[in-house]
């Protein structure tokens, strides 16, 4: 029997990576009727991550009252499973809870995210997997540490309480006297360092409203916090990969919680068992908002391709949009389709994304089969059609 595993992730601003995968499954088991199915929801530290790890793992979402990147009262998820706690940051400082005209990470922090950890924590919960992604903020998390204890103080020993715009006056660091936190797995998808032109804010900082104005102060503000951390936390951490995670959450997750950095597909493919899910397939079927360069630099599709080929398990993807130029994705993905066929705005695109992509499955089903079908294979073994 023809074993077909369904493991998308979101179709951002759309669709989530549940939504996804039924709407693939709906589209492919209309030309392969009698196919086994698993649906794998995946995510690679962002949003929707919350999600994915529930249905690989099970456990209880949980809700508790924080604030918002704004300093707004909100209330907020996590997974409880366990001896394991899941944190999506951005549940707290998500860019998504803000209208376009209140972003500006000189004005934004994480303190909300602090309060997401300490109670994850209080589930007794003895390792916590926390997400990057998604995020509003550009404070190298010292909202997050101001929340769960830490102080800031410049040259002359008074308090640093301002906001980013403020940080070029940070010079000591205080750790609170009683913090005791599980180990903590900090997920994220890039490799960002904290400082310069791959860094936080030269990065991000204008996905997320920075005035060009305020980079240079934003940027000095990063570098100083760095410098404190290294003179009175002693630990040197501004070029570690992944550190410019979410506005420099990942260095401050480093800094301030002692925790690791590690790829979000990676930890969810761990807790999923999706190696051996992939290994059982015939074949797989993936996706996500846009297919391109980026996708091969740790996001999920390209972590499942990576997989799949190590176990000769042929892999097709579907996405919104792919920009491939010079035909990178060529080598990771057997085949690829869009979501749609022809020109489409995208408020449209994203209204009618089910449909759409029901539709793009049952095309790519359709080439796969007939391909299989003039070779005289089963279609799980030679799906080459590209770009469909």
């Amino acid at each position: 029997m023809l074993r077909i595993l369904v493991a998308p992730d979101k179709f951002k601003g759309s669709l989530t990576a549940a939504q996804a995968a039924r709407a693939i499954h709906a589209g492919f088991s209309k030309v392969f009727p009698e196919a086994g199915f698993t649906l794998l929801p995946v995510a690679d530290g962002g949003e929707g991550m919350l999600d994915a790890f529930r249905d690989a793992l099970g456990g209880e979402i949980r809700r508790t009252t924080t604030r918002d990147a704004l300093g707004r009262e909100v209330e907020a998820a996590f997974l409880a499973c366990g001896d394991t706690a899941v944190v999506e940051t951005s549940q707290a400082n998500g860019i998504w809870r803000l209208a376009p005209e209140e972003r500006d990470p000189a004005h934004t922090d994480t303190r909300g995210v602090g309060t997401l950890i300490r109670a994850a924590a209080a589930t007794g919960a003895t390792r916590l997997i926390v997400g990057l992604g998604g995020s509003a903020t550009n404070d190298c998390g010292v909202g997050m540490a101001r929340e769960l204890g830490f102080t800031f103080t410049d040259a002359d020993g008074r308090p640093v309480t301002g906001g980013p715009l403020d940080f070029h006056r940070i010079h000591t660091i205080t750790p609170p006297e009683d913090l005791a936190l599980p180990a903590i797995t900090a997920a994220c998808d890039v490799r960002n360092p904290l400082l310069g032109p791959r860094g936080a804010t030269r990065v991000y900082g204008p996905q997320k409203g920075m005035r060009p104005g305020d980079a240079e102060t934003l940027e000095l503000g990063h570098q100083r916090a760095a410098e404190a951390v290294a003179r009175s936390l002693g630990r040197d951490l501004a070029d570690v990969p992944g550190a410019g995670a979410a506005g420099g959450l990942g260095f401050g997750l480093l800094a301030f919680c002692r925790a690791t950095l590690a790829p979000g597909f990676d930890c969810l493919a761990e807790a999923a068992g999706l190696e051996e899910k992939i290994r059982a397939a015939s074949l797989v079927v993936t996706g996500e908002g846009a297919l391109d360069a980026q996708t091969l630099e740790g996001k999920a599709p390209h972590g499942i391709a990576t997989l799949a080929s190590r176990h000769g398990v042929p892999v097709v993807a579907i996405a919104g949009l792919i920009d491939d130029p010079v035909g990178l994705l060529d080598a990771h993905f057997d085949a690829t389709a869009t979501l749609v066929p022809g020109p489409i705005t995208t408020e449209a695109a994203c209204a009618n994304a089910t449909p759409l992509l029901e539709s793009a499955a049952t095309r790519l089903a359709r080439a796969i089969n007939i391909h299989a079908t003039s070779v005289n294979e089963p279609p799980s073994q030679t799906p080459h059609a590209r770009n469909l």
